[in-house]
């Protein structure tokens, strides 16, 4: 038999299946696989946080690396690259609230160096439809890099700054994930059925949030109290208040897992420094991720409690058409000014004091 691969520390190194990683994408890891056969120069991702981007990203760039390899080693490229420990592949996060033009130069430069290791490398670019303008730096890299470097870009949606970018990238779409796909997976990892659905319902088709949320205790108790929200409300001011700050009290319930997740990841990635001489500066470009999940998580929620709140209209939507239509447009204004950093509680008040009530 032969000897298991192991990583520069000599730990042995078991395979894994990182394609098994992206749920509910079958068609997309059967074009991958035979994409990473005869690669070209780019790739871009798009797809909504949740999808499996990321996840295909890292199984994407392992069968590239893989290509050739014997058993052992194409073992150690996944293992290593699901991990995001692959010298040869480049996780690329935005630093600030986009990336810089200091940074993308910084990411040509890392493209023109030679693979650390083998005779390719993979450079993973995140977050890329918050790109602006350091996009036609980054233009002419990915257009054309030298042989030997690959690029996948990652991002939600194409923008207009990303477009001549996109232009230049094979394009994968990654659809929404569905409530019954995002359920489905989380009781084969062992949620309980309430918890799954009621976190499948929070996720907003979000599978990394679906699993976060089944981790809370409340998951299924805010589901419900969200639900039931329109048979409180009675048009009043102080009834409006009461409710809108039960809600923020509630949304900040699901930051206590996240936390926890990040304190893990902090010690995992410390203990990872240590053992593979990784930069110690990178841990602070992991708090600053850390505070933009935080941001996100809590958008989130609110968009899902809204989504539920919704859930509730729709009950009664058959005996009060109206009052549904009515509550939807009401929430849809919430929840599309929600990107523009209101201050959250005074515009749950407002959307408290003038949603429709039921009839007595």
């Amino acid at each position: 038999m032969a000897d298991e691969p192991a990583d520069p520390s000599g730990a042995v190194l078991e395979d894994v299946d990182l394609w098994s990683e992206v749920v509910g994408q079958p068609e997309l890891v059967a074009q991958l696989r035979s994409a990473a056969v005869d690669p070209t120069h780019a790739y871009l991702f798009v797809g909504p946080p949740g999808v499996g981007t990321r996840a295909a990203a890292r199984a994407f760039a392992a069968e590239m690396l893989a290509q050739g390899a014997t058993t052992d080693e194409a073992a150690r490229h996944r293992r290593l690259a699901g991990a995001d420990h692959h010298p040869a592949v480049i996780v690329v996060e935005r630093i600030g609230a986009s990336i810089s033009a200091d940074q993308a130069r910084t990411i040509v430069r890392r493209a023109q160096l030679s693979p650390p290791e083998g005779k390719l490398q993979v450079l993973i670019l995140c977050d890329f439809h918050l790109v602006t303008t350091a996009a036609p730096i980054l233009l002419k890299s990915i257009e054309e890099p030298p042989p030997g470097t690959i690029f996948i870009v990652l991002a939600d949606e194409v923008t207009p700054d990303l477009i001549t970018i996109a232009s230049r990238c094979m394009q994968f779409e990654f659809p929404h994930l569905s409530r019954t796909v995002i359920a489905d997976e989380l009781r084969r990892g062992g949620v309980p059925g309430e918890v799954a659905d009621a976190a499948a319902v929070g996720s907003g088709g979000d599978l990394g949030r679906a699993r976060l949320l089944a981790t809370d205790d409340h998951v299924v108790e805010r589901r419900n109290f969200w639900f039931a929200l329109p048979s409180q409300l009675d048009g009043t001011g102080s009834r409006a208040a009461a409710l809108a700050a039960e809600v923020m009290a509630r949304v900040e319930e699901v930051l206590a897992p996240l936390a926890a997740q990040h304190a893990r990841e902090i010690v995992e990635m410390t203990e990872a420094a240590e053992r593979l001489g990784q930069r110690k500066t990178a841990m602070k470009e992991v708090e600053a991720r850390h505070n933009r999940e935080k941001r996100r998580i809590r958008l989130d929620e609110l968009r899902a409690g809204l989504a539920a709140l919704m859930d509730g209209y729709r009950a009664g939507a058959a005996a009060e058409p109206q009052r549904y239509v009515e509550a939807g447009l009401l929430v849809g204004q919430l929840t599309d000014s929600l990107q523009f950093n209101p201050n959250e509680e005074l515009a749950l008040q407002a959307l408290f004091v003038t949603l429709p009530r039921p009839s007595r």
